[in-house]
């Protein structure tokens, strides 16, 4: 490449990170006032009449209900997930139990209504009556709210609490993944725990959940000691490895399908400053980054004994972006490290002996810092306030498989080109599950465990742009291309079935993949804690596990 070429694909490039950063630190206020949209307008217009249940439930916990006309709490709500899509789902009420009774009698309340519809209009036609939040950060309408249902919103259970010798926290289901690590850095603690400061810990948790720390450790979910969870009886109970361990082994990656889980008690261990950071490169670098990403993760597989393995090696994260307002495509690669290196000044080895250290790029926020500061940054470059959609497939550490998904990426882009989609971002990031980590920790149902012998790699769309009206192009898009993905990897026998279920779109159906054995082992356990179906039928949102009545 000649120098001028060079200087215009460096200046070219400077721009389109320069606009990434802009367009996704654009936050819309946290009021639906301030979106100033006619959607938003006829949303808040339109505000549900108080139902039967909302006013049971605000007689029975009155402090602790939130209705419509109760303007400026229920608006702060409904504008604090993060995104835009789930702040235009108007529940009749919000529920903010301030401790587990105050759920527990919620959840009794609840109950009782969805058997007397049930007997109305005959059983298991019960239509949804619920919903549950923690975070609220999935980008799924209606994951964590309910039209015109009550919306149990789980942010004041939101503790976190270290043992006293430093092996275990209590960490409350309504926490942000910020609260936990800002309190264990101070402590030189941490956990296996999401990578995102603004994601809430319960349905990560509860969802499986990648870490920085799963190379060494797991899964998020092979991680928690314990649970606390508030059954669809209205009682309080704990499941652990001696305690209801089916239930136990059933919310490692089981979602919200079998009660509301208050707290976790997680493993914790010792822990100082990481080395992080993002690398930023042209678009031209996309086949050097795709033979980095292929190469380092076949290095990394601890089953290959000629690998060398550091498991304090936490990614690569290949990340592929367009905008289409400019035109232009960039890349970013994550790069952890979760042991302080020996020279702070200088990229730990397993990164320095990589194929990323070569590669040119205009520049590198890699450094030393606090888990905090490293979740912080990863939060920074997705925030909240705009309209979010997630698809997900999974594939095998293979050149032309990894390439093919590259390709369809690419391929969609002509599509976008002919549609104008105000303030798009569309982007694929690449990241590895290697089986030796899936294997770490506590067993789960996620069908990973025992017979994943080798290293895949999760592809996984996250795509934000502007207004309601592009939805469907958006979702359709997104979808068309996951498949294309899928088609070339069944045709050369390089796909896998696992979905994880924290980046499946709505159409997706992640408990399918964790194959027939564990699917019925979590309908079991669901018929066994949930006779009567609530969390099946009456509790909207999350990926069901199409439970059928009468069935053993």
């Amino acid at each position: 490449m000649d120098s001028q070429l060079l200087a215009a694909s460096t200046a070219t490039t400077l721009l389109i990170i320069f606009s990434i950063f802009i367009m996704r630190r654009q936050r819309t206020s946290q009021t639906l006032q301030a979106v100033k949209t006619s959607d938003q307008l006829d949303l808040m217009n339109s505000l549900p009449e108080p139902t039967m249940l909302s006013k049971s439930l605000a007689s029975a916990l009155p402090d602790s209900v939130v209705l419509p006309h109760d303007a400026a709490a229920f608006e702060q709500s409904m504008n604090s997930y993060w995104a835009q899509q789930e702040c235009e789902v108007i529940p009749a009420c919000v529920l903010r139990a301030r401790d587990v009774q105050q759920l527990c009698t919620a959840v009794k309340v609840i109950k009782r209504e969805y058997d007397r519809q049930r007997k109305q209009v005959g059983q298991g036609k019960a239509e949804g009556l619920f919903a549950v939040r923690s975070g609220g950060h999935s980008p799924i309408a209606g994951a964590a709210s309910i039209k015109g249902g009550v919306v149990i919103d789980l942010r004041l259970f939101c503790e976190v609490t270290p043992s006293e010798d430093g092996s275990s926290v209590v960490i409350g289901t309504g926490a942000k993944w910020m609260d936990v690590s800002k309190v264990l850095d101070e402590k030189g603690l941490t956990v296996v725990g999401g990578r995102n400061s603004a994601v809430g810990v319960g349905g990560l948790t509860l969802g499986g959940g990648l870490s920085f720390f799963s190379p060494r450790f797991g899964l998020v979910c092979s991680n928690i000691l314990s649970y606390e969870i508030v059954l669809a009886s209205g009682n309080v109970t704990t499941a652990s490895a001696s305690n209801n361990s089916d239930l136990w082994r059933a919310l490692k990656g089981g979602s919200n399908n079998f009660g509301i889980v208050t707290r976790f008690t997680a493993r914790s261990f010792p822990s100082t400053k990481i080395w992080s950071g993002f690398l930023y490169m042209p678009a031209f670098q996309a086949t050097k980054v795709l033979a980095a990403f292929h190469e380092f993760v076949s290095r990394a597989d601890a089953s290959d004994p000629r690998t060398t393995y550091d498991n304090h090696a936490a990614g690569p994260l290949a990340c592929f972006s367009y905008i289409p307002k400019l035109g232009v495509q960039a890349i970013s690669v994550n790069l952890v490290y979760t042991k302080l290196p020996e020279n702070e000044k200088k990229w730990p080895t397993c990164w320095r002996t990589s194929s990323f250290s070569s590669l040119w790029r205009l520049w590198s926020t890699c450094k030393v810092r606090s888990l905090t500061s490293a979740t912080d940054e990863m939060n920074a470059l997705n925030p909240p306030g705009r309209r979010q959609v997630f698809a997900t497939t999974t594939i095998k550490n293979d050149p032309a498989t990894i390439s093919a998904a590259h390709t369809a990426y690419c391929d969609a882009i002509a599509s976008i080109r002919r549609v104008n989609v105000k303030g798009l971002l569309w982007t694929v990031v690449l990241q590895p599950l290697l089986s030796d980590w899936v294997r770490k920790g506590d067993a789960n149902p996620l069908g990973l465990h025992d017979c994943t012998h080798e290293s895949l790699v999760i592809v996984i769309f996250t795509v934000n742009w502007d207004e309601r009206r592009d939805d469907d192009f958006v979702k359709t898009i997104t979808r068309r291309t996951v498949e294309q993905i899928d088609a070339f990897a069944t045709a050369n026998k390089t796909g896998h079935p696992y979905r994880f279920l924290n980046y499946c779109a709505e159409w997706q159906r992640p408990f399918v993949g964790y194959g027939e054995e564990n699917w019925r082992f979590l309908q079991g356990v669901s018929r066994r804690y949930d006779p009567e179906g609530l969390f099946q039928k009456g509790c909207v949102g999350g990926f069901k596990l199409d439970v059928v009545d009468g069935e053993v």
